[in-house]
């Protein structure tokens, strides 16, 4: 049998003045990451060599300007630089428009990279909306930008905890707003685009559990119709589109179901029922991947932690989790490509 290869993951820093340095040299300094990847990272030298000093540790980098002149060595940190920036505007804990900038341009170089098929994954660290905002982007977070920089039909979001798989109908609108927003025309098309995107991994048929909306999942219409008008109808469509859907599933039950390995996915139907479910069972071990571009990325599922920036008490566990599980994706994905 084929041996399938290492993917090729880029690590973007994220926001120069949070954690994201630090968890990037803790990350790039653990031993299964090379075991699971080739990793090297997109931000700058300068800064990861102050964030490396604030932790004690000291690193050999080695400048790269295209990831095929990595040397991918545990110990070596491979580095792309995008630009020349005042790095002494960077104050830890500070928003700041030179901070901003450069989490966007290593974004950016994490998708150019990508579009060309010279990365197969792309972990990011956090970044601050506020100082992508002064540096002019005009989208909310690394979700919005990827899928439109690529130009991508749809970038479906899911959730990595364990055994929990969690896809999301809405994810940054308010309550009411999202309760509106899962119809079954939504609904059905968010179970379509999960079913392709696991059977592009391998996983034939995947079992996908909608969760309910309301309390006992309406209990036939007592406590809202939610289910029957749209949820029901929804399931019932992509059944007979061939898809392996059940539900609509009471939220009080289906991820305690998922945890146990019951589902291949669970499509959650707003930000916070899935969110909690996950974040509860393992908060550091909660990763969001997504899908539907050219190449799979993740992220960490906390901010910039502006107020412990550059005090070397972040834990990088988060960020090495996605790089792990994005790295093992982009390998199942690989591994298929190559089966075809």
């Amino acid at each position: 049998m084929k041996e399938i290869r290492k993917p090729i993951t880029a690590i973007t820093m994220g926001d120069p003045a949070g954690i994201g340095p630090e968890i990037v040299v803790g990350t790039m300094l653990d031993a299964d990451i090379h075991a699971c990847c080739k990793p090297f990272v997109i931000g700058s030298q300068a800064i990861m060599q102050r964030a490396a000093g604030v932790l004690g540790k000291t690193l050999q980098y080695h400048l790269i300007s295209d990831p095929s002149e990595a040397t991918y060595e545990k110990g070596v940190i491979d580095i792309i630089e995008t630009g020349d920036y005042d790095v002494d505007a960077v104050r830890w804990g500070e928003v700041g428009q030179v901070a901003g900038q450069m989490s966007l341009d290593w974004i950016m170089k994490s998708i150019e990279l990508g579009m060309a098929g010279k990365v197969d994954a792309v972990s990011t660290a956090p970044i601050h909306k506020q100082a992508i905002k002064l540096a002019g982007c005009k989208h909310p977070g690394h979700t919005e930008i990827y899928q439109d920089v690529t130009h991508s039909p749809y970038a479906l979001t899911m959730f990595s905890c364990h055994k929990l798989k969690v896809f999301f109908v809405s994810r940054h609108m308010s309550v009411i707003d999202a309760c509106r927003y899962a119809s079954r025309e939504r609904v059905l098309e968010v179970i379509v685009n999960i079913d392709k995107e696991f059977q592009n991994i391998g996983i034939e048929h995947p079992l996908i559990a909608v969760a309910a909306l309301n309390p006992h999942g309406g209990d036939n219409g007592l406590f809202g119709t939610e289910e029957i008008d749209h949820l029901i109808p929804a399931v019932e469509e992509a059944k007979k589109l061939g898809i392996n859907a059940t539900g609509p599933i009471p939220g009080d039950s289906i991820f305690h179901l998922g945890k146990s390995g019951k589902f291949d996915a669970i499509l959650s139907l707003y930000h916070d029922q899935g969110h909690i479910a996950c974040k509860t069972l393992d908060f550091e071990k909660s990763v969001t991947l997504t899908f539907g571009l050219p190449f799979i990325r993740s992220s960490v599922d906390h901010g910039t932690a502006f107020d412990v920036a550059g005090k070397g008490t972040a834990s990088y566990i988060s960020l090495a989790e996605s790089t792990k599980v994005v790295s093992e994706y982009a390998a199942m994905m690989t591994g298929r490509n190559q089966q075809q």
